[in-house]
């Protein structure tokens, strides 16, 4: 089993299984408890246990690629590169923001860019890399994006680390919550202080986005 962006890959000989948790999914073996009406898509093993893809609000992904077939696929094709592979670098970022005209946090979002950046990791990289949200891409230094790539990787690092951020539902593979919420030095905390500067935290909605900053810290 591997991952690609947000895509879990079940490679077998002959193709691979392609599975998006959508906002609520998750893959449960079937023990004790049984199956659930929200156990919409089944896996037997050959030493008899069961996995069943566990759906309630029914935005997840099941689809099949066949074998060499990733390249072409339509949910695969157009991703941007992954961010915590070493070929990756902060020139990648500034070659593709000349000219662009949007937000900056609205650019590193976008998965055509580069992948694994969600809405609440968006604000904590600007945070640490000093770049206000709302600067308008094209106008980003080569030495801002340096920091940005920099904190990406340290953020979406230590998000892996303590199992994710757990909002509302979001649980881990055996079932814990993640740790990671606990950590957020600006997402959802408008009107706190900032934890270098103390002066109140902002809040906006971008691109459809809730998005947090300080004023002071992030230019």
């Amino acid at each position: 089993v591997r991952r690609r962006a947000k895509y879990l890959l079940f490679d077998m000989p002959t193709g691979s299984l392609l599975s998006h948790l959508g906002m609520t999914g998750t893959w449960r073996e079937i023990g004790d408890e049984g199956t659930t009406k929200h156990d919409h898509f089944f896996i037997e093993l050959e030493d008899g246990r069961v996995f069943a893809f566990r759906d309630p609000r029914r935005f997840g992904v099941i689809d099949w690629l066949e074998k060499n077939g990733e390249a072409s696929h339509k949910l695969l094709k157009n991703l941007g590169p992954e961010p915590l592979e070493d070929s990756w670098t902060a020139t990648d970022l500034f070659l593709k923001a000349r000219g662009r005209t949007s937000a900056i946090k609205v650019f590193i979002m976008d998965q055509r860019i580069l992948v694994g950046v969600g809405n609440i990791y968006a604000s904590e990289v600007l945070f640490r890399a000093c770049v206000k949200p709302l600067k308008q891409t094209g106008k980003v230094t080569k030495l801002e994006w340096q920091r940005i790539a920099k904190a990406i990787r340290s953020v979406l690092r230590a998000s892996i680390e303590a199992g994710g951020s757990t909002i509302s539902d979001y649980r881990t593979a055996d079932g814990a919550e993640g740790e990671f919420q606990k950590r957020f030095k600006v997402y959802d905390r408008e009107g706190q202080p900032c934890v270098k500067c103390k002066s109140k935290l902002k809040a906006k909605v971008i691109g459809g986005r809730s998005t947090y900053w300080c004023a002071k810290c992030q230019k």
